[in-house]
């Protein structure tokens, strides 16, 4: 099979901001992500490969799309339909999270570093003063996606507590999310933060 013969697109992203890369009208070789900075596969047998980061001036997404179809192209891959996918994608909790996403839990019996509880700590105290809810899992680190309900009008949707959290001692910007939230005045009246 020729890669140049495959006709490929890529998906839209399930609540982890995983993109299916869809070969045809439905069958899915894998799904690229990115994680702290290095782009990722997810293959249909649920092993993962790291990908790396990728040139510059290159996008992740097309780097893992063009390493997902020659690895399909050359049989090493399999494909598996769409609607599976989808079935299978992560779906918000009912609860409470777990204070840090798998990836930042510890790994191979290590336990979670002290910095990744204090990160997870400050994270999700920023995300109570702002009116924010995790929906999904605990903290994932500050520059990846984590999917949040905002309590101030029930949107819901992907963030990053890198563009929550201020700078230089300053509160985050207003703007919460697509669609305005509640108002920008009302914002301002429910959050101390914005009072100073």
């Amino acid at each position: 099979m020729s890669i140049t013969t495959l006709s490929v697109r890529i998906g839209e992203p399930d609540i982890e901001c995983r993109y299916p890369v869809i070969i045809g009208a439905d069958r899915v070789i894998g799904l690229a992500f990115r994680w702290h900075r290095n782009w990722n596969a997810l293959l249909s047998d649920g092993t993962e490969k790291d990908l790396g980061r990728p040139a510059t001036g290159q996008k992740g997404i097309d780097m893992a799309v063009a390493w997902l179809t020659e690895e399909y192209a050359a049989g090493r891959i399999g494909a598996i339909a769409l609607d599976m996918v989808r079935a299978e994608a992560p779906q918000p909790l009912d609860g409470e999270v777990p204070l840090l996403h798998p990836r930042m839990a510890g790994t191979e019996g290590k336990p979670a570093s002290l910095r990744n509880i204090q990160g997870a700590k400050t994270a999700l105290a920023g995300l109570a003063e702002h009116h924010w809810k995790p929906v999904l899992h605990g903290f994932p680190g500050s520059d990846n996606p984590w999917f949040l309900e905002c309590l101030l009008c029930g949107w819901s949707g992907v963030r990053y507590w890198s563009h929550l959290r201020g700078r230089n001692g300053e509160p985050p910007r207003i703007y919460r999310h697509d669609g305005g939230c509640i108002g920008e005045d009302k914002i301002r009246e429910l959050i101390p933060a914005y009072q100073a």
